[in-house]
């Protein structure tokens, strides 16, 4: 028996074969977490075999939180009593603020703890045996972000500031921020856990005691640190005496505990990754803004953003290494994409934007420098450290589409450099900025979000002069489509520049007038295609042997 096989794999499918294994598995990994295996009532008879509630047993709580700057506590020294919470019902949520004193180490970029206890009502946490308690820090470290002044007049935003509130710390150090929010959660189900299959990530969650000949686990204590965002954040200063401190308190079940559980462990692991507390800020922001329907909707969403990515890129890189001759193609619309694309790039690097949006879009800044060497037919030779240009020669037919991208560039030129001129001199002297580099790339940017589509129109013109859209990519622009839409999502989600979210919708409007034209002038097959080659060609075909 023969067994038939391809030649050669398509990348393509073994890429959306993997995307539907990884869907797939993701789906089988997220059943397990929010399901868990009760206690069987066959189970039950065995008395040493289920873990039981101790909150079934109704006890009288109270709940303490008390500060130090001490890692770990063994009674009740050194440590202030921040918030005290007698007859504390697990079932019922609140809010608090209360203002904390900072002490001299911490107002010296020291840091503060939280220690929050969970005991009976009328007894000291240090006395009680079957209290329970969890520490969080109260502060973290970041670098401050830079001073914005106007460039022309130097006056600064914080210019009233009074002298002995002012940082001398150094921009490029990090320095202690306070953290605004403490949120709280208590697992109040009444679930019995099976003792010989605990789940590993609430065991570590988990005191058990033994009432008799059976075994009960304590209030499962949980510090919600997904809702610690970078917007709380607060520069300790110096001279700083007291901070104030929401408390936030609801309960929570435990399927979503133990969701909560694997996603602080998925940011922590971004962090050591060397993620900064901005970039898993936008992570976080994902799973707390949104309800858990949402959260599903976005994994989905982002999922299939990444394969659209991936094919987009894969098909568009083809393309152009496959490419032969400009007819068609806007070389201009290429040299501005790049152009645009770097100072995008830029842009949001200076922007401090999440990784989640920076590295994609550095990613397509390289491949449109590679895109823009092909277009004009660039070679570059090496004379040792000294690097010598070389660029080819065009043929007729795309010496004439360059006529039609001069004609077109030479109309739109009378719009855009005027608006883009008059923009830069409005934003100098109305807006600050952080300096005069910063003014500049905000300056690009702006012409770029606000009117670079406009840079998109030569090659509509050149099509419609053409009659014909054949010699364009419609592979990837029919991924870039699918992308397009899904940013549209995004938009919403993960924070970004009001003008990079705009920008978004506005390509939604050229990929449909794309469409349009693709509608408008069918394939003539005697034109060449993407590849520099006519459909009537008949291809040549290697010698079939017996």
């Amino acid at each position: 028996m023969v067994l038939l096989l391809p030649r050669r794999s398509s990348l393509t499918g073994l890429a959306v074969g993997l995307f539907a294994v990884y869907v797939a598995h993701t789906c089988w990994v997220m059943y397990g977490i929010v399901h868990t295996r009760p206690c069987l009532a066959s189970d039950a008879r065995r008395d040493d075999g289920c873990i039981r509630p101790y909150l079934a047993r109704r006890p009288k709580l109270q709940l303490s939180v008390y500060t130090t700057t001490r890692s770990n506590i063994g009674a009740e020294n050194n440590v202030d009593l921040i918030l005290n919470v007698e007859n504390f019902d697990v079932e019922s949520k609140f809010e608090r603020t209360v203002n904390v004193s900072v002490p001299k180490k911490t107002r010296n970029n020291g840091t503060l703890y939280a220690y929050i206890f969970l005991h009976h009502a009328g007894m000291l946490p240090w006395n009680d045996g079957k209290q329970v308690h969890i520490v969080s820090p109260l502060t973290t470290y970041m670098i401050p972000k830079p001073e914005e002044i106007n460039l022309i007049t130097g006056e600064s935003i914080t210019q009233q500031i009074e002298a002995e509130k002012k940082q001398t710390y150094a921009l490029d150090e990090p320095v202690s921020h306070w953290r605004s929010r403490l949120t709280l959660n208590v697992m109040v189900e009444d679930f019995v856990f099976d003792g010989s299959s605990l789940p590993a990530d609430v065991h570590r969650y988990m005191k058990m005691v033994q009432l008799g000949k059976t075994v009960h686990y304590l209030p499962i204590l949980f510090i919600d640190q997904l809702s610690n965002r970078v917007k709380d954040l607060m520069i300790i200063n110096r001279s700083t005496t007291e901070l104030p401190l929401t408390v936030s308190y609801d309960k929570i079940s435990l399927g979503k505990l133990r969701f909560w559980i694997h996603m602080q462990d998925a940011v922590y692991s971004l962090q050591q990754f060397g993620f900064s507390e901005k970039d898993t800020d936008e992570v976080k922001g994902i799973f707390v803004d949104t309800n858990l329907y949402f959260l599903a909707l976005t994994f989905f969403v982002a999922a299939f953003h990444l394969l659209f990515d991936f094919l987009a890129f894969k098909n568009d890189i083809s393309f152009w290494k496959k490419k032969k001759s400009m007819i068609g193609m806007s070389t201009k619309a290429v040299l501005w994409r790049c152009f645009s694309t770097v100072i995008i790039f830029l842009f949001l690097l200076d922007e401090q934007t999440s990784m989640l949006v920076l590295i994609p879009a550095g990613v397509g800044a390289v491949i449109e420098l590679w895109k823009a060497k092909k277009a004009l037919k660039m070679t570059i030779d090496w004379n040792g450290l000294m690097p010598t240009f070389k660029f080819g020669a065009f043929t007729e037919s795309e010496k004439r589409t360059e006529e039609y991208d001069t004609q077109a560039m030479k109309y739109l030129s009378y719009l855009l450099y005027p608006l883009c001129i008059g923009g830069a001199v409005y934003s100098l002297l109305n807006i600050k900025y952080k300096s005069w580099y910063s003014w500049l790339i905000n300056s690009f940017v702006n012409g770029v979000y606000a009117f670079g589509f406009l840079f998109m129109l030569p090659q509509l013109f050149i099509n419609y002069k053409m009659k014909s859209v054949a010699h364009l990519p419609w592979k990837a622009f029919t991924y870039k489509a699918f992308n397009t839409f899904i940013d549209d999502i995004f938009a919403f989600i993960i924070t970004m520049p009001t003008s990079h979210r705009l920008a978004c919708f506005r390509d939604d409007v050229v990929f449909l007038v794309y469409l349009y034209q693709r509608w408008l002038y069918p394939v003539d097959k005697s034109r060449v295609n993407e590849y520099g080659e006519s459909y009537e060609e008949k291809p040549k075909r290697k010698p079939h042997k017996e």
